[in-house]
């Protein structure tokens, strides 16, 4: 996985508009979140957030659920994952665009 690759794919994630046509879900955004984190930083390296803090618990878990998984593979799944979603969109303009820039 190129770093150049994965560092599209983030800005491509974090420049979906809100309202635009590729909308990834709330468990897709976990998966980035999560993914992302792993990928850039490693193992989770901070305890669980607090009772009531659930967004950060989400977070905090989704980023978990890779522990063990290397920088490297971390990269691949993130870039895989949108490419997966950029695909089921691939009738939209926008989609298209991105799916060119990944490939």
């Amino acid at each position: 996985m190129s770093a150049a690759k994965f560092d599209d794919a983030v800005k491509i994630v974090g420049s979906m508009p809100k309202d635009g046509p590729v909308q990834p879900t709330q468990d897709d955004q976990l998966k980035f979140y999560g993914l992302y984190k792993q990928a850039t930083i490693g193992d989770v390296n901070t305890s669980r957030p607090g009772m009531m803090d659930f967004t950060g618990k989400y977070k905090w878990d989704a980023w978990k659920k890779n522990e063990g998984l290397s920088q490297d593979d971390a990269k691949s799944q993130y870039v895989a994952a949108l490419i997966a979603i950029l695909e089921k969109h691939s009738d939209q303009e926008d989609a298209k665009q991105w799916l060119s820039q990944l490939k």
